[in-house]
């Protein structure tokens, strides 16, 4: 083809051209989507009607799992769709609106990783100040901040992407739409501006992990010189789920965005878009509900209580 204005759909890869395992990708997707939906809504469930829990960290904790649920539902969804139905197709603007939602979420979900560590620092390293530092006001400011500079950074992204001269073909060697795929398909010499929106997405990635970075380190030195086990114990269990989170977070995506790129299709290209786009939405409820005694003791008591007040 030509030029982008040519392109009318997308060709998205599927996992297997076997009808039998095309239906069992349907079902394992499946399984793995409602798992990701019941994790986080029970969450946001129980953060909304537990007033212990209208705190800056599970207000926090609440935002991200709206945004689980948004990424792995911009995604699987279609999948599932392409596969239960054998066909491959995506319009040209649902592959927009697949790129432009994802690219929100994900960076959102960054963005409030960083607040978060912000604010476990002052909640550790300066618990005096964490009242008048993390209240109301300012939680409400940096959620807002996070989702709108994603939004404006996601409409730039996109809108550049989409610019691009696709050269090479409309087959996409992935699951549902992703950037990296999208410039293996245009012009060598069409894409300079969008190298340039990525890399200042790489400086901003990178300030924010050296700040994730220095913040923990911080933490840690304070955790050590806490005096009573039963305090570091209570401090520890806090920071672990979201550090195993960020870890979780930054694991995937830098391998997934940094791994050389082949132009044949490679089955690691969708283990990896799996790994990135499908597992962190599922795992994270489960990471928060394990090591986190106050969510674990909200989510019974919600169970507990709906059960007898029915009785």
């Amino acid at each position: 083809m030509s030029n982008g204005s040519t392109v009318t759909e997308f060709l998205l890869r599927g996992f297997s051209d076997v009808r039998e395992l095309q239906v069992l990708h349907f079902v394992v997707f499946l399984v793995m989507y409602l798992a990701a939906l019941v994790g986080n809504l029970l969450i946001i469930i129980a953060i909304v009607l537990n007033h212990h829990l209208h705190t800056p960290m599970y207000f926090f904790l609440g935002n991200l799992s709206v945004l689980d649920l948004g990424s792995i539902s911009v995604s699987v969804p279609k999948s599932m769709f392409n596969s239960l139905l054998d066909t491959r197709s995506i319009s040209y603007t649902a592959c927009v609106a697949q790129v432009f939602l994802y690219v929100v979420f994900t960076t959102t979900d960054f963005a409030l990783l960083t607040v978060m560590a912000y604010d476990r620092h002052v909640a550790i390293c300066r618990p005096l100040h964490y009242e008048r530092v993390m209240n109301r006001r300012p939680c409400i400011h940096m959620a807002v901040s996070s989702w709108l500079a994603a939004i404006v950074y996601s409409a730039l992204h996109t809108g550049n992407t989409f610019q691009l001269s696709f050269c090479q073909s409309n087959v996409i060697d992935q699951f549902f739409c992703e950037i990296p795929q999208l410039l293996k398909l245009a012009c060598s010499s069409s894409y300079c501006s969008e190298i340039g929106v990525i890399g200042f997405g790489v400086l901003l990635f990178f300030t924010c992990f050296l700040f994730i970075i220095v913040s923990y380190v911080q933490i840690f030195r304070a955790v050590l010189r806490i005096p009573s086990e039963q305090g570091r114990h209570k401090a520890f269990s806090t920071c672990l789920p979201h550090l195993t989170v960020v870890s979780l977070f930054l694991f995937t995506v830098s391998f997934a965005y940094l791994k050389p790129s082949s132009s044949s299709p490679s089955g690691l290209d969708l283990a990896v878009g799996v790994l990135y786009a499908v597992v962190p939405p599922m795992l994270n409820p489960v990471v928060y509900s394990l090591r986190n005694k106050e969510l674990k003791a909200a989510l019974k008591k919600l169970f507990v209580g709906r059960l007898f007040s029915k009785n």
